[in-house]
């Protein structure tokens, strides 16, 4: 009788010295951890390198100046902008300018936007609407705002009246555009979805199409306080007798270019303020809405 013997078996592992191995193995292995690409790059402040731009461009200004290569007569350094500049502060000539200018815009842009908004509710949202508002739209659209500035002197006379209509008209167009875009470009799905959850068709208008254009109309505001600072300076270059056009005749007259570089600045300012509100406006309305930022 031949007896089989099993073969021993291997005693089981104790727990604590498996920890204890598990232990000493991560004290000998160093882990590094793993860290983006973004991440490991020098963060140099954005505002610093929003400013880089504008300061090398004053920088080689006044390098131009300093040499010779743009004279007086042709472009004045910064420094003799600054202090002019700063003369027509003191004297109360600027400040006066730009209230007067500021009244202009607000004015215009007030009455651009109703008009351009009110439009592009009416042909966005009814068919009707669109047959009858868009095509009209379209064709004023393409008529050069600036060739209408004689014909509104004859219609409005020489006073604030056809000023503020140019730049009336100027806001107008880039508004109704983007809106109406903004609207025809909703998803139908979410057209669908709110109609399955029992929208009307104000409800449907109120919590999907309106805030589905909001993006839209936020850029074309945009777009209309660029167009509307433009039309300004069209508009304070004829017959004005107040505004920042009128120190911008002024010195062409007397062949000031310190003058007209100073009101240049002022203009470009006050445009980047305006803007600067819109994106403002941008990231308070449009939370909801993920975007790329940039890298």
């Amino acid at each position: 009788m031949s007896i089989s013997h099993a073969p021993p078996s291997s005693p089981e592992p104790d727990i604590s010295d498996i920890s204890e191995a598990h232990a000493e193995q991560g004290a000998a292995l160093h882990l590094t951890p793993i860290v983006p690409t973004s991440a490991r790059r020098t963060r140099v402040p954005r505002w610093l390198r929003r400013t880089t731009g504008p300061l090398l461009l004053l920088v080689l200004w006044q390098l131009l100046s300093a040499t010779g290569v743009l004279t007086a007569d042709v472009l004045a350094s910064p420094g003799r902008i600054a202090q002019v500049g700063w003369d027509l502060i003191a004297d109360g000539s600027l400040p006066g300018a730009i209230g007067t200018s500021l009244q202009r815009v607000a004015g215009g842009l007030l009455l651009g936007t109703v008009i351009g908004t009110g439009l592009a509710l009416v042909s966005g949202l009814f068919r009707i609407g669109e047959d009858l508002v868009d095509a009209p739209v379209q064709m004023l659209r393409t008529v050069p705002f600036v060739g209408l500035i004689p014909l509104f002197i004859i219609w409005f006379g020489i006073g604030e009246a056809p000023k503020i209509a140019i730049i009336t008209l100027g806001v107008t167009f880039p508004l109704y555009l983007n809106v109406y875009a903004g609207i025809r470009g909703v998803d139908a799905q979410l057209i669908e979805a709110g109609e399955s959850l029992g929208l009307s068709r104000r409800g449907l208008v109120r919590h999907v199409v309106l805030p589905g254009a909001l993006p839209g109309a936020l850029t074309g505001l945009r777009y209309s306080l660029g167009i509307a600072w433009l039309a300004l300076v069209f508009a304070e270059q004829v017959n004005a007798d107040a505004g920042i056009g009128f120190l911008m005749v002024q010195a062409r007259d007397f062949l000031r270019t310190d003058v007209i570089v100073v009101c240049l600045i002022v203009y470009a300012f006050l445009g980047l303020l305006a803007d600067l509100v819109v994106r403002t406006l941008e990231r308070l309305l449009l939370q909801w809405r993920p975007t790329f930022t940039g890298r």
